[in-house]
């Protein structure tokens, strides 16, 4: 108890504005990527957060079990995001948490947005999250790591988003709060957005913020996803430079054929005089069963009989 009083008390910035662990208030936490650390998975990705150490794994697309779940027109997208239990300073118990159930359903909802489930009707894309270590904005960061899981996965998306906290702290708005912040400060507001599209999301707020203080914080967690997002895509592109040095060393001879195809630009046909098309006589074709009709008709209808007409008679 004396641990959380001395805690709650302690100042969260100190006098030359430097929070608790010599960041300023829009300055990130270190950030440490990794892509395709799993080879069992279809995709994987590895995210170090401050001292959030977090693993996502993608399976698929694959078929759905059970069957009965399946949606006709698209694919089923299943999040299970889960806490070891040593993931936190007081041990955490093994089963599922209210809170882990609820972080699965807004990471699911948060990633849907972003991804073509119509192109794989009646499969599942499973993404596993696991929580190593958690040093507050947990969910964030696993929004961060499932996005780069699933790039990795090959499954195609609109845009990879990305996840940051901001909130306010002894008084002062700060972006990507720590645990001990989270916990002490007077607000939290989770963002995920996808920075290539403008779009939001998850957007989650706990305490209370003026509209001023709102905006301000949002804009403070918008510039921190497009630094993250930079980050993203630069361990992507590490991951596909070094297949593509893999490749090189196997078959140059493939590569070469692929810089040929982006070099070569379609020749622009000149446009063709359409010659006239002849026009042929349309002759109604009549069907076997048809010509049975007319035949039948033509048998049962008689010419009429022409009528005699009476000569007048002779007047004796």
């Amino acid at each position: 108890m004396s641990d959380k009083k001395a805690e709650a008390e302690q100042p969260l910035i100190d006098g030359k504005g430097l929070r608790t662990d010599g960041r300023k208030l829009d300055e990130l936490r270190p950030i440490h990527l990794e892509v395709g650390n799993l080879s069992r998975a279809d995709g994987s990705a590895y995210i170090e957060h401050g001292r959030n150490k977090i693993v996502a794994a993608v399976y698929g697309p694959r078929e759905l079990h059970p069957r009965h779940l399946a949606q006709s027109d698209r694919a089923l997208l299943r999040v299970i995001y889960r806490m070891a239990t040593f993931s936190v300073s007081d041990r955490k118990r093994p089963a599922p948490s209210r809170r882990e159930h609820e972080i699965s359903m807004v990471l699911r909802q948060a990633l849907e947005p972003m991804l073509f489930l119509k192109m794989y009707p009646r499969a599942a894309i499973d993404v596993f999250i696991q929580v190593l270590e958690a040093d507050g904005g947990s969910r964030c960061a696993s929004a961060t790591v499932a996005a780069l899981a699933l790039a990795d996965a090959g499954i195609p998306m609109r845009g990879l988003v990305a996840g940051v906290a901001a909130g306010k702290i002894d008084g002062k708005i700060a972006v990507d709060l720590s645990d001990i912040e989270d916990k002490i400060g007077d607000a939290d507001v989770p963002t995920v957005m996808a920075p290539e599209r403008g779009e939001i999301t998850l957007l989650q707020m706990d305490g209370k913020l003026t509209k001023k203080e709102l905006a301000t914080a949002l804009q403070m967690a918008e510039e921190g996803i497009h630094q993250i997002h930079e980050m993203q895509k630069e361990v992507l592109l590490k991951k596909y430079a070094k297949i593509r040095d893999q490749i090189a060393e196997v078959s140059p001879e493939l590569l070469e054929k692929v810089e040929e195809i982006k070099e070569e630009k379609p020749k622009e046909e000149e446009p063709k005089e359409e010659e006239p098309k002849p026009t042929r006589k349309r002759t109604k074709r009549t069907t076997p069963a048809k010509a049975e009709e007319k035949t039948k008709t033509t048998k049962k209808t008689k010419t009429p009989k022409k009528k005699k007409t009476e000569s007048p008679k002779e007047t004796e």
